[in-house]
């Protein structure tokens, strides 16, 4: 048996910061939580957990460690996009499997649908998921569609070794309610192989909810008491519990950790409204609630029990979680993630001081401390994007809904200081290392490193972002 920790990252799509009972939601939002809530009760809370405004810009920063502008994967990937991550990055499961774990992706990717994009051509030994995501199970209820002409949204499975099929499976509503079974269903199934085999796992479970539509299986049909939506969010909670029951039926629960994290804010059609409570905003937004999603760590014995509202990017994980598992994250590139073991394992502060806010290839705001510093507003998805004449000073502690346009008692000028030297550090870091554009060719590698992927002797890039 190894010491290595297994790692068990379970991914919620548009999970809102006001859902979940922990989170102040719960039961007003029409399910109790019970299963999520007490997993809350036996690790750390973060309440300041930072991702990006959409599912292709998070993903691929978890995945890579690098603010998605870098990697060409800021915007979300829809049907008839090309893009994805390029053969040249690095991902969590590329190193994780070369040092002996076995991996395992179920669910949506969202960084790449073809082939040398898929997650078996980045580290994982098996997947099952959706070529891109969810909504796709609607083309057909639209009176223009035409399958024959428009074609059909399967779902696809493979592993590392043969490659990467699309099933018989169709992706429709029918399906979409009842995939994440076929999800759990592999994760137990992977997770005992592994343990039986001795090998440290690696399991990304990404959950189809609360991405719309919202389908429930039958057995939590009327279930919760908000309709479809309460039903599913009873689904999430019983579905987040049969891995961590799988976990204690292995005897593996104290050597795993596991996080339960969302990929950007709720959703903003009716259809599948959610909410981001305490503040405000959903995805595809700039807004703190656009960016903020709950995220829970438990590691027993290593992560005490409490709350904190320190800040944490979700490139972060990308440098944690490998070094917990004793590798080390690539030098050879610019990660913008920084290590967080020490602050998850009880110092007071996290080492993180602020980061950058993109919607789409624009930089909305730089965060930094509990100040906000925003150059562009849009607080929900199907709001315009107003450029600002003058940038607005946020402290989101006094004003976590972003409504005042100026403070009144105070001139914050000075934290603008802070803000322009994050920038500056990424400004800088492009000049070492240039963007890769979007809907870049597989092969593409940034200039800087083309010698050195040629197999040269050069210097290369190895700083990380703040």
């Amino acid at each position: 048996m190894t010491d290595r920790p297994n790692i068990v990252f379970f991914h919620v799509d548009n999970l809102g910061l006001g859902e979940l009972g922990c989170f102040g939601g719960g039961i007003l939002r029409g399910a109790d939580t019970e299963r999520i809530d007490r997993f809350a009760e036996q690790g750390l809370k973060l309440s300041h957990y930072v991702v990006e405004p959409q599912c292709t810009p998070t993903r691929s920063a978890l995945m890579t460690g690098r603010y998605p502008i870098r990697s060409g994967n800021h915007t979300i990937a829809l049907g008839g996009n090309d893009g994805g991550l390029v053969a040249w990055e690095r991902t969590m499961g590329d190193i994780l499997s070369e040092v002996g774990y076995a991996t395992a992706c179920f669910g949506k990717w969202h960084i790449g649908a073809e082939d040398g994009r898929w997650p078996t051509d980045h580290g994982f030994d098996e997947w099952y998921g959706p070529a891109r995501t969810y909504d796709e199970c609607l083309w057909p209820d639209d009176p223009w569609y035409d399958g024959d002409r428009d074609g059909y949204s399967y779902m696809y499975e493979g592993t590392k070794e043969d490659g990467v099929r699309a099933t018989d499976q169709q992706l429709t509503v029918t399906l979409k309610g009842h995939v994440d079974a076929e999800y759990d269903r592999r994760a137990r199934a992977f997770m005992k192989r592994s343990v039986a085999a001795g090998k440290p796992f690696y399991l990304y479970h990404n959950h189809s909810l609360m991405h719309f539509p919202m389908v429930a299986r039958e057995e939590f049909k009327g279930q919760g008491s908000n309709g479809e939506w309460g039903d599913c969010l009873l689904m999430l909670d019983h579905d987040f519990g049969s891995i961590l029951d799988c976990l204690d039926e292995l005897g593996v629960a104290d050597k795993t950790i596991v996080i339960f994290a969302g990929d950007n804010g709720p959703e903003d059609h009716l259809i599948g409204r959610g909410t981001a409570g305490f503040f405000d905003g959903s995805y595809f937004s700039s807004a703190e609630g656009g960016i903020r999603t709950p995220c829970l760590i438990r590691w027993p014995g290593k992560v005490p029990v409490r709350e904190s509202n320190e800040m944490v990017h979700v490139t972060d994980m990308f440098p944690t979680l490998l070094r917990w598992a004793g590798c080390e994250p690539p030098t050879d590139r610019v990660i913008d993630g920084i290590d967080q073991r020490a602050f998850f394992t009880g110092a007071d502060e996290s080492a993180r001081e602020g980061c950058m806010v993109w919607l789409n290839e624009e930089l909305h705001a730089v965060k930094w401390s509990q100040f906000k510093v925003s150059f562009k507003r849009q607080q929900h998805f199907h709001a315009p994007e107003i450029p600002l004449g003058f940038a607005r000073i946020i402290n989101l502690l006094e004003d976590p809904k972003e409504r005042e346009p100026v403070n009144q008692t105070y001139v914050r000028w000075w934290v603008m200081q802070h803000a322009r030297r994050l920038i500056r550090q990424f400004e800088d870091s492009v000049a070492e290392e240039g963007l890769i554009p979007a809907g870049a060719p597989l092969d593409f590698v940034p200039a800087q490193h083309q010698a050195q992927h040629d197999g040269r002797s050069v210097g290369a890039p190895s700083r990380a972002g703040g």
